[in-house]
Formats: structure tokens, sequence, C-alpha cells
């Protein structure tokens, strides 16, 4: 049924929550902002940084650039490696791929970072494209991302397309580019924001996400 499998990164193939916790209230702390629970920044995981220091703390444009700047400050340098490969993943992208299936990251992280990640791991080998988001903004939501990876994979029959991520975002996103979407419930997501945005699929774990890919590919 599924021939094209585009996972998100963040919260579906790596748990990332503490690298960027810790990149965020960095930079708040250089805006003068404290933080004594980072569990409250958890929103940050997932989204575009500019809309979340926008929405979250009300930055206008410059302010929410300037806290992306001081957020890649330290997360270029220990952030990115704060950071770990959920168990089972690799293990189904190894049965994945066996199956002739094209996995596909989509992430709205940077693909720079996106790419270090995976080579860090040494999961790059199982991806057929590795799609994020650009530093000069030309690719930002996870709408553009998909649009690229799509036409870099060269998918025409969008029914064989299938997103597997963890936020709204990967929802909206799916169903801007029409195709369906897998929310998993071991990610930063919850129940509620996905059945309000109307994910096609809510998985609870690794173990039935295998499952499911298996019985429907």
């Amino acid at each position: 049924m599924f021939k094209y499998l585009f996972f998100d990164l963040d919260g579906t193939v790596t748990d990332s929550a503490e690298g960027i916790l810790n990149s965020v209230a960095y930079a708040l702390n250089k805006l003068g902002i404290s933080v004594e629970d980072k569990s409250t920044l958890l929103p940050f995981v997932g989204p575009p940084l500019t809309d979340s220091f926008k929405s979250i703390y009300g930055f206008d444009d410059e302010k929410s650039q300037l806290g992306v700047k001081y957020y890649r400050e330290y997360y270029s340098d220990k952030g990115i490696f704060e950071n770990k490969v959920y168990s089972g993943i690799e293990n189904m992208l190894i049965n994945l791929r066996s199956k002739g299936k094209k996995i596909i990251l989509a992430t709205s992280k940077p693909q720079n970072y996106a790419e270090i990640i995976l080579d860090h791991f040494g999961i790059s080998k199982y991806f057929d494209i590795i799609a994020g988001s650009t530093f000069d903004c030309s690719r930002r939501t996870k709408t553009d991302v998909l649009n690229y990876a799509i036409e870099q994979i060269g998918m025409t029959d969008y029914s064989q397309g299938i997103m597997i991520g963890d936020r709204k975002h990967d929802i909206i996103g799916a169903k801007e580019v029409g195709i369906k979407c897998i929310a998993v419930m071991y990610g930063y997501g919850n129940r509620n924001e996905f059945q309000t945005y109307g994910a096609d699929y809510i998985i609870d774990d690794v173990e039935q996400l295998e499952i499911f890919l298996s019985d429907n590919v």
C-alpha cells in the first residue's frame, strides 16, 4: 500500500529533547530570560524555531532570529549530540529496506544538522533521501520539506506515500501535500493533538509502527 515512507526526525527517529531544550534554555538565557523548568520548553521540539519563539514568548521577527542564532551556538557544538535513537528504529529501517521500500527523512530541522545526526548514529545508509529545512528559509515548513523530498524521490502516485511523525506539523504538512500521516505516541505530541489535526493513524510505539508498516507496504 505505502511505498514511500517519510519519517520525521525529532520525536520519531531520535529522542532529541535534551539537546533541544538545553539549546533553547541557553538562547533564552542570552536574551535575559531564565528557565527554571526545562520541561516547559517541550513545545519547541518539532516546529520551526522562529515560530516557537514567536508563539511561546511573543518575540518579533528580529528577536526570534536572534533567538535562533543563540540556539545554534549551543546546538551546533553540544546539543546536536545530546540525542539518541529510539530503541527498535534501526531494526525497523533495516526490515523496511529489505522489502524494497523508499525511506525518506523529512524534518523541519536544518538539513545539514539532520545529516550530522544520522551519520553520528550510523543510520544515514537506511535513508534514500535526507530532506530538511534550509538556513536561508527557502525551505522552512514541513510542507516545504515534503514537497522538496517528493520532487527529489520522484514520487508521482501520492497514494503510495505516508508521513510518520509526532507533532501537528507533520499532520498538517502531510495533508497539504496530499499524503497520509501516522502520528506516533512515543514522541512529543499527544492523542488530543493528533485527533484534533486529523492524523490518519495513531500508533503507540516503535514495535506497533513496524507491524503496521510491514502489513501495509
